[in-house]
């Protein structure tokens, strides 16, 4: 997704909010204002991210946030884990919990409401576009040997790990990978906060080399350009990997929570509405 005047209007507001700093700012303006077509929003927050390390020597630290919500969740992990067994359909639930997990989100959001994330849990429902790509997401699991899960944030990333154990249950034949993030960058999920909270116990990890919030494919290593184009099943965890992974061909799922105009105005839908997206079907 390209960045139009109003999401730069909002990137900017988010970093005005972060730091009142003119030198920075203007930092912020001119890599706005001189941003490329293909640009996307998770890039441009990279480059500020770049402008801030640079004039203050580091960057912003989420390590408490992250430390945060990740044990918050698995502090649930093993109520939500007998509700997913005790329901109708064990891996509909678990997906619908890992999808609420995307709340947890300091790049789209200023701040999180953690009773309001709490209450999501009580919320949980299945749209009937949801069913449709459901249906076609385990049809092609079924037939699939290797399956990629690209993360987004920590506390989601707990709950990823519980779709991920109803996933295999439900496909033993499928080799899963997770990628995460190559460096701190906001409260993305990194290779070690995906080993505090256990997902390295029953998938194999992996890293996207860089530290953007998104996945831009030309930035990726090799190894991992080959991960995605070999991978059998995608699913991409996030509004900021769909903004930098949508509309370029590949045959991949998307599940986020909308939370910012542009997504809200882009799929039609109240704001933390959850979407389940699949991109170029196969015929």
């Amino acid at each position: 997704m390209r960045v139009s005047k109003s999401c730069a209007k909002c990137l900017y507001d988010k970093q005005a909010h972060l730091s009142q700093d003119e030198v920075y700012l203007e930092e912020v303006r001119n890599i706005i204002n001189n941003r490329k077509e293909k640009d996307t929003a998770p890039y441009l927050v990279y480059r500020f991210n770049q402008a801030y390390e640079k004039i203050y020597g580091k960057g912003i630290s989420y390590k408490e946030i992250k430390k945060k919500y990740n044990d918050l969740v698995l502090s649930m992990e093993t109520v939500l884990r007998k509700e997913i067994q005790a329901s109708n359909d064990p891996i509909q639930t678990a997906f619908l919990f890992a999808r609420l997990g995307n709340y947890i989100d300091f790049g789209a959001m200023n701040e999180i409401d953690d009773q309001k994330f709490l209450a999501l849990f009580q919320e949980v429902k299945m749209s009937k576009k949801d069913k449709e790509v459901m249906t076609s997401f385990l049809e092609q699991c079924k037939k699939a040997k290797t399956f990629l899960l690209i993360t987004d944030n920590c506390g989601e990333i707990v709950l990823d790990k519980l779709f991920l154990e109803e996933l295999k249950k439900c496909f033993p034949q499928l080799k899963i990978t997770v990628l995460v993030r190559g460096g701190e960058i906001l409260n993305d999920a990194t290779r070690e906060d995906a080993e505090y909270v256990g997902l390295d116990k029953i998938a194999v990890i992996e890293d996207s080399a860089n530290k953007v919030a998104g996945t831009i494919y030309d930035m990726l290593p090799k190894r991992i350009q080959d991960l995605m184009d070999h991978s059998d099943v995608i699913l991409s965890k996030g509004q900021g990997n769909f903004e930098s992974l949508s509309y370029q061909g590949r045959h991949i799922f998307y599940s986020f929570l909308c939370k910012c105009d542009l997504f809200i105005e882009r799929f039609d839908v109240p704001v933390l509405s959850g979407m389940f997206v699949e991109e170029n079907k196969p015929c």
